[in-house]
């Protein structure tokens, strides 16, 4: 056959003539895709992904570079730590997700948050204004006294309140040997009144794992890699969307830096000292803090996340 009749031929759907070629057909090849939604996700991210490789012209050596970080992502991950969360976190992914699925028309007085890589099943069910330290942590004493309202400001009984935090070192139990199994965590329910209570120790903020390829991205950008102090809360209820968010320390010196972009101004809590006075039990001495805050649900469909540890 002549180079002119090669020239000359009709065009196959199948067959990529020059790099404008590459995205239509792969779109076509995934045409048949049953489900719509996903077929929907797929379409769009080929579309972007492919956009991105010739907005930046990326180079075969570029290319390669990203797929080992891929690679390094899945092998950093472990039973005690999720470097596919941590990344999502670092990149602000896991921030516009939730604020997209629980902005405006979601609970808008207690802003939900990331979950974050450190929540665990199974937290001991403590008694309200029992304390979660399980072992020797020293720190400011905190004593927290929330409420849990639904849209109409009225009070959820039977909330199961999830709660988990680092240690004043920064540390989460799971990451520190010294610390006891779920030291720090507990499982509370609310009273009629929609109130839960518990004893702990101030949280600090910490440097998020930098041993991994998010560590690497993060040091390649000039950025801090700290976390503002902060606790976590899961509220989960049948008939109301579960609630994961934090409350962060107010005088915090990351709260306008923090790694995983998670700070809202709902959620920067009033965290008072207290040097003087009579303390909420005989064996606290000063300083020791107290937080009063209010947590907002709405109605929905109750799910709990899956665990990004064992």
């Amino acid at each position: 056959m002549s180079l002119s009749r090669v020239a000359d031929a009709p065009a196959r759907s199948g067959i990529i003539d020059s790099e404008d070629g590459v995205t239509p057909v792969v779109l076509a090849s995934i045409a048949k895709t049953k489900d719509p939604r996903a077929k929907e996700i797929m379409e769009s991210f080929i579309r972007h992904i492919h956009a991105f490789a010739r907005d930046v012209r990326l180079t075969e050596q570029e290319w390669e570079i990203g797929v080992d970080f891929l690679n390094r992502i899945g092998k950093n991950t472990t039973g005690t730590h999720n470097e596919g969360v941590l990344f999502s976190d670092a990149i602000g992914l896991s921030t516009l997700v939730c604020l997209m699925n629980n902005g405006k028309n979601g609970a808008t007085e207690t802003a939900a948050a990331l979950l974050g890589p450190f929540w665990r099943m199974n937290s001991p069910r403590t008694q309200n204004g029992g304390s979660i330290v399980r072992s020797a942590t020293p720190g400011p004493e905190l004593f927290a006294n929330c409420r849990i309202v639904d849209h109409k400001k009225q009070p959820i009984a039977g909330v199961e309140v999830d709660i988990w935090q680092s240690s004043p070192t920064g540390m989460y139990e799971n990451q520190d040997e010294a610390q006891a199994d779920m030291n720090l965590r507990g499982k509370f329910t609310t009273d009629a009144e929609g109130r839960f209570s518990f004893r702990s120790v101030k949280p600090a903020g910490y440097p998020i794992p930098m041993n991994g390829p998010a560590g690497d991205m993060i040091r390649l950008q000039g950025r801090e890699h700290y976390r503002p102090a902060h606790l976590h809360f899961l509220c989960f209820r049948p008939g109301f969307k579960t609630l994961i968010t934090q409350v962060f320390v107010d005088d915090d010196e990351h709260l306008e830096s923090d790694v995983v972009y998670g700070v809202t101004s709902a959620l920067i809590g009033g965290y008072v000292r207290h040097d003087s006075g009579t303390p909420p039990a005989p064996d606290v001495k000063p300083p020791w803090y107290t937080l009063d805050y209010t947590f907002h649900m709405e109605p929905g469909e109750a799910e709990l996340p899956k665990p990004p540890i064992a």
